[in-house]
């Protein structure tokens, strides 16, 4: 049983993935740059500007500007993965103590999160712009920890990426795989868990559905 959950956004919580590769391909395309979806999954699960980085942009701060407002236009792909609310109410009544660690900026956070109303069952948020290092690195999930005021052994954290599976083992937190979102364990090695569907978490927190 697990104290603390703390948990990713995009593929965990909220199904972002195709409003993200059509924003993206959308402002690479502007560009003149012409990519199919399929090519740009890479950027899934990392901050913006890192995954510009590897693509040929001549001005990425400008390119993450244009791509966090096109994602915006992409808002009816966007929405809770199924049991999702009710697995986070749950938690949040038994008292089971939560945080998020995602790639996402503030401001992204705050527009494209806040907007379900979930974020308030959250004791402590960290997003990309809170730490110098970024997943795979362990800085965000241990600036949680720190933040929550709980050891790693104590945390469980649930994601959908190899970087949240790759920041949780370096962190000395063990890690669940929402396969909701990442759609296969191929490569999950390192994961403790692997959870179908998002009521495996209450499991995990010892609850009862």
């Amino acid at each position: 049983m697990y104290k603390s959950i703390i948990f990713d956004i995009d593929g965990t919580l909220l199904d972002t993935e195709k409003a993200i590769l059509l924003s993206l391909q959308q402002v690479l395309k502007e560009e003149g740059l012409s990519y199919e979806l399929d090519d740009l999954k890479f950027s899934l699960g990392i901050p913006g500007k890192e995954a510009l980085k590897q693509l040929p942009v001549t001005n990425v701060d400008n390119m993450d500007k244009k791509w966090s407002q096109a994602v915006l236009e992409y808002a009816d792909e966007v929405g809770l993965f199924s049991g999702i609310e009710e697995i986070i109410e749950l938690l949040a009544d038994k008292q089971i103590q939560m945080g998020i660690v995602t790639s996402k900026t503030r401001d992204e956070f705050k527009r494209e999160f806040q907007p379900f109303g979930l974020n308030t069952y959250f004791q402590y948020i960290v997003c990309a712009d809170d730490t110098v290092k970024h997943k795979p690195e362990p800085e965000p999930l241990l600036a949680c920890l720190e933040g929550l005021g709980i050891p790693s052994s104590s945390a469980l954290y649930i994601g959908d990426s190899i970087y949240d599976m790759h920041c949780a083992y370096k962190a000395g937190v063990h890690f669940a795989l929402a396969l909701w979102g990442a759609k296969t364990t191929e490569g999950y090695d390192l994961a403790e868990y692997v959870l179908k569907k998002p009521q495996d978490i209450a499991v995990l927190a010892g609850l009862k559905l």
